[in-house]
């Protein structure tokens, strides 16, 4: 009897649906991110005091370098690049307050130039940080991602409010009522609307409070009409790069941060498509992650990491083909390139925008307590490495001058909560749960204790024969 060879079974992540189904799946993982996404130019802008073109122009970069690393990561680019896997990315929070230190102190020409070396060093690492992320367990990223929403409400704040507590319109009671509101509003369609439209509760909530904001004299679009159709963003904008030293390393550590982020959505999306995922092509995704910072930095855009929300749709719908957002990342590619679209978002009026964002920097501190439900407390010193990362991490924001002393370099580096708390959270993980020496004998297995064993267990289950 001749042995007939089972033909083998064709991912379902490579599967084309039909091109209309392609289409309106595309479409609405765009939807799902795009609030996210565009919050980011939002607040650097802000917060940095540029202009309504300018911030126009960010949002504009930073559509077409997501869409480009999104494209990178869905279909690959040989055995280099993309994880190959249904995913979208975006800007991320995590680069949002060390690049207004950065800019604050450096200009933008800083803030680029040490986003271009954290691209390089990203990509460098990538292969070596694949192997070594036991060393990022949930009470490290749990307690970063705390801080990255914790440290983001102010900004929040600045937006509804002012930044200037002095000038007369500070605090006006018509752009509070406006943005509680669009809480209000968020709040109503998330419990009481189901399927795609709960799903982009905060896109809603924005459009609602720019239609609303109209009447109340808020909002100025003068500048939509003067912007071209068509444009690119015009490499280095701002003028040549710089590369101050203490920018370049807050951002390598804001990289770091962005790898161990990426990984834990990677291994989830992997789960959901039942596609085996070995370090080899986690590293070819944070390799993309890296190329997403060099391309931000030329670019005038932000560095990117995979969108949990996208993730979220991803097992919420069932629909497993990397194509449907490679169509996401042309969509984003094609907005990205027309100037008006950009004006429009950049002149979205501080109240709207900081409603939104309050959502959703308060989702993130969420999400990070979420992530510290993993962590094993009893017996452990978890709990301490947890209450000096959080404790250190919010000295710059509830004291934004409490660096002003120490020397620049110091100051721009510990004055970010982001960096400061992942220093803090990474070397005591490896104080407390990764050196034996002063150990007493008989204890758990250290990367037990470390709460690393999720992530550990995970890369077993996908590299064993």
């Amino acid at each position: 009897m001749t042995d007939v060879q089972p033909m083998a079974r064709k991912s379902l992540v490579d599967e084309v649906p039909p091109p209309g189904r392609l289409l309106v799946l595309g479409l609405q993982h765009v939807l799902v991110m795009y609030a996210g996404c565009v919050a980011v130019p939002l607040i650097v802008g802000s917060a940095l005091h540029l202009d309504t073109r300018t911030i126009g122009l960010l949002v504009n970069a930073d559509l077409v370098v997501a869409g480009i690393v999104t494209l990178i990561q869905t279909l690959g680019i040989g055995k280099i690049l993309g994880v190959r896997l249904p995913i979208v990315t975006g800007a991320t929070f995590t680069a949002v307050t060390p690049m207004i230190l950065i800019g604050q102190n450096f200009g933008l020409p800083g803030v680029y130039g040490s986003m271009i070396i954290s691209g390089i060093f990203g990509m460098l690492i990538a292969v070596p940080f694949s192997r070594i992320i036991r060393f990022f367990p949930p009470v490290v990223t749990g307690s970063v991602i705390t801080i990255i929403g914790l440290s983001l409400i102010s900004a929040a704040a600045g937006l509804i409010a002012g930044n200037d507590s002095t000038a007369p319109s500070y605090g006006d009671l018509s752009g509070l009522g406006l943005a509680g509101g669009i809480v209000l509003v968020i709040i109503l369609i998330t419990r009481f609307v189901r399927g795609f439209f709960g799903q982009i509760a905060v896109l809603t909530g924005l459009v609602i409070g720019a239609l609303v904001a109209v009447p109340m004299g808020l909002t100025d679009f003068s500048g939509v009409a003067a912007a071209p159709w068509f444009g690119v963003s015009t490499p280095f904008m701002f003028g040549p790069p710089q590369f101050p030293i203490a920018g370049v390393i807050s951002m390598c550590v804001v990289m770091l941060v962005i790898f161990a982020e990426s990984t834990a959505d990677m291994l989830a999306v992997s789960e959901a498509v039942d596609e085996p995922l070995e370090p080899a092509r986690i590293a070819r995704g944070l390799a993309a992650d890296g190329l997403s910072g060099v391309l931000g930095g030329v670019l005038n855009s932000f560095p990117d990491t995979i969108f949990a929300q996208n993730v979220g749709l991803v097992q919420l719908t069932g629909v497993r083909s990397r194509f449907v957002p490679a169509v996401a990342g042309a969509i984003l590619v094609l907005l990205g390139l027309v100037p008006k679209f950009g004006e429009v978002v950049a002149s979205l009026p501080g109240p709207v925008v900081g409603g939104a964002g309050l959502i959703m920097f308060a989702t993130v501190t969420a999400v990070g307590i979420r992530t510290l439900h993993k962590v094993r407390f009893d017996g452990t010193n978890n709990l301490m490495i947890v209450a000096v990362s959080l404790g250190v991490g919010m000295l710059p924001v509830v004291a934004p001058t409490f660096y002003a002393k120490v020397p620049e370099t110091l100051g721009i580096i510990f004055g970010s909560s982001i960096t400061s708390c992942v220093i803090v959270a990474f070397l005591l993980n490896l104080l407390f749960n990764h050196l034996s020496w002063g150990r007493p004998p008989g204890g758990p297995p250290l990367a037990h204790v470390g709460s690393a064993a999720v992530i550990h267990h995970a890369d077993e289950a996908r590299t064993d024969p």
